[in-house]
């Protein structure tokens, strides 16, 4: 007998959790708008065609309070319809490909009111074989910041994004193993 979803280790996300356009944090055509992308690796550096990401972010103000109710769902399905196209929400699902790759399309975040350091993205990573989500963030830039701070060289470079041509940021995520991406641990 085969096994059913009950007895593996998923994912099993596919079809309800993405919605269209959830790569779009930033209102389309806004002349702002950055792109974040990477692949998420596995151990041995293979790419995961599986993964999940979702991003929250600050507005470029620093507000976290997004903008209510820019998820749209259709009233009779229930399902997503996607965003209204104008209001900033913060939030953001991402699928990988086949190749382990994605891509955010954002506005870069301002401070948070309170918070003592860098400006960042948080990032929730579903991927197979993981029995417990994992919590990351991206910086844009490098600079003084207590997580940041409190790191290795080497390892604070994995929370670090790379700038690239037009507005680009390269950010990979790797599960473990060399160069795995820090990952934070709330209790």
């Amino acid at each position: 007998m085969l096994p059913t979803p009950a007895q593996t280790v998923g994912p099993f996300y596919g079809y309800a959790l993405p919605f269209p356009e959830g790569e779009q944090i930033a209102p389309k055509g806004h002349p702002g708008t950055v792109t974040v992308h990477g692949h998420v690796l596995d151990g041995a550096g293979d790419p995961v065609p599986d993964a999940l990401l979702e991003f929250w972010q600050a507005d470029p103000e620093g507000s976290l309070k997004g903008a209510p109710g820019s998820l749209r769902r259709d009233t009779t399905t229930g399902g997503h319809l996607g965003r209204n196209g104008t209001d900033f929400t913060g939030f953001g699902r991402v699928a990988t490909d086949a190749d382990g790759h994605f891509a955010l399309f954002t506005l870069e975040p301002g401070a948070a009111p309170g918070h003592a350091g860098l400006p960042y993205i948080a990032v929730c990573v579903f991927a197979r074989g993981l029995l417990h989500h994992l919590f990351t963030r991206v910086y844009l830039a490098d600079g003084p910041d207590p997580l940041l701070d409190a790191l290795p060289d080497e390892r604070r470079a994995t929370l670090v994004a790379r700038p690239g041509p037009h507005r680009t940021y390269r950010f990979d995520i790797r599960l473990q193993g060399e160069g795995e991406t820090v990952f934070l641990e709330f209790p």
